[in-house]
């Protein structure tokens, strides 16, 4: 399958030449058997790395603007994501959470290995933000335990933004798993579901030494981006002569 051709021949050398990752904790992810992989987000590179230190193939769930991009940097992108087994995402309508889900419990009930951002979307300045209860949520109904991941160094070494990484050390640190088995059958309960991702999100903190925010990732985005609008509409620049 082409997914062991990219881990072991093709891309997984070059990231290991690239990056020389140390891994701590790899003995926490389950050697057989479902089970949620969930770590925060800082760099492109995330979806690449994870992969291939792991010894278990693991499926992410992608967002599709990675298999949509226009141009050559778009096909090579959609090439590398659809080669390694991600599954396209659409983030957007009422319905997008429900379908993540879908596909999440689908590669779960298969008895694989599920990577999760439980952030939703790339840090945009090396924080680790809030997190959407959509991982508690397949948690939960799938009674799978979740292990907390954390990359380290992938933000100085890609940030958002870069095409070309630099060099620079990364870390990918795994924690012991967490079993949520004490809230099985409260999938629906909104305070558990926010209880659970929240003791998730703290174990990512815990291994990633991060600075916390409790807001979405996105909604900070979206406010810096209409504040940096506002701005240029007071300030427009003036043309050039």
């Amino acid at each position: 399958m082409f997914y062991y051709l990219l881990k072991y021949v093709l891309l997984g050398p070059l990231l290991r030449l690239v990056f020389r990752p140390r891994i701590e904790g790899l003995e926490h992810v389950p050697a057989s058997g479902p089970a949620i992989v969930a770590g925060n987000h800082l760099s492109f590179s995330d979806h690449f790395l994870m992969p291939a230190i792991l010894k278990r193939r693991i499926t992410f769930l992608a967002k599709a603007e990675y298999f949509t991009g226009p141009g050559l940097k778009g096909r090579l992108t959609a090439f590398f994501f659809r080669s390694a087994g991600q599954i396209p995402v659409d983030r957007s309508g009422k319905e997008a959470g429900r379908t993540a889900i879908r596909e999440g419990l689908g590669v779960l009930g298969k008895g694989e290995l599920l990577g999760i951002y439980p952030e939703g979307t790339r840090s945009h300045d090396g924080r680790l933000y809030k997190g959407k209860v959509g991982v508690a949520v397949m948690a939960l109904t799938a009674g799978v335990p979740v292990v907390p991941c954390a990359m380290i160094g992938t933000f100085e070494a890609q940030p958002p933004g870069k095409v070309v990484p630099r060099i620079h050390p990364v870390t990918i640190r795994f924690g012991e798993p967490l079993d949520f088995s004490r809230y099985a059958g409260m999938e629906h309960e909104k305070a558990v579901l926010r209880a659970v991702t929240d003791e998730i999100i703290y174990a990512i903190l815990r291994l990633s030494g991060q600075e916390y925010v409790d807001e979405y990732a996105a909604v900070v985005k979206e406010r810096q981006a209409a504040e940096q609008r506002a701005r240029q509409r007071r300030f427009p620049r003036a043309p050039l002569v």
